[in-house]
């Protein structure tokens, strides 16, 4: 369930999860899987880096590597969830879902609605656990793997053949949409360095 609780630290590796509304497949539904891909993208021009996720039907786990940023990592991880929430409505009106548009609309809590926002895509706020050290960082890339091979609903049967995830970089050593930076190659960053944007 996403928590409002602000990240204080300005660097480091978190587990990030959000969620659409309330369980919503919207990912599937739109084929959206690479609005995260772009997000996780722009991540890695600002100097950030991407350890693992897994881009589930309805939501999305990640663990990214923070560097030092004159953003906060919640403003960071609100931005991308904005951008992802705009082009998804987008989507939605394109391949005309009217009743999951309307569902998205009638979820807008009143004081949202006055300030024009029109439909509530994601949970509000996400869920995070900042991981510093190895034991957690392996603890949660397990976690992130097993989402799409475990339970009654599962969508594989082993890790490495769910398309959106990075268990098939950590599994076999095949390349996926996004580079990965491994625990290992986090060795030799200095996540406290001053980002330096990459130009586009």
């Amino acid at each position: 369930m996403p928590v409002r609780r602000t990240i204080y630290e300005s660097q480091g590796i978190y587990f990030i999860t959000f969620t659409c509304a309330r369980w919503l497949k919207l990912f599937e539904l739109t084929q959206s899987y690479d609005l995260v891909y772009n997000w996780f993208n722009y991540l890695k021009n600002q100097n950030h880096h991407i350890v693992g996720y897994v881009i589930m039907p309805n939501h999305v786990h990640a663990l990214i590597a923070f560097s030092n940023s004159e953003k906060s990592i919640n403003s960071i991880v609100g931005n991308g969830k904005r951008f992802i929430a705009y082009e998804l409505v987008k989507r939605l009106q394109q391949g005309k879902f009217t009743k999951e548009l309307e569902l998205l609309s009638g979820w807008v809590n009143p004081t949202d609605r006055s300030r024009n926002k029109k439909h509530e895509v994601f949970e509000p706020s996400f869920d995070w656990k900042e991981c510093y050290d190895e034991k957690l960082v392996e603890q949660k890339l397990n976690y992130i793997h097993e989402n799409a091979s475990k339970g009654e609903k599962r969508l594989v049967e082993s890790p490495d053949d769910y398309e959106h995830s990075s268990a098939r970089f950590y599994i076999t050593g095949q390349k996926g949409v996004v580079e990965i930076t491994s625990w290992l190659e986090l060795q030799d960053v200095d996540l406290t360095r001053p980002v330096v944007p990459k130009s586009p």
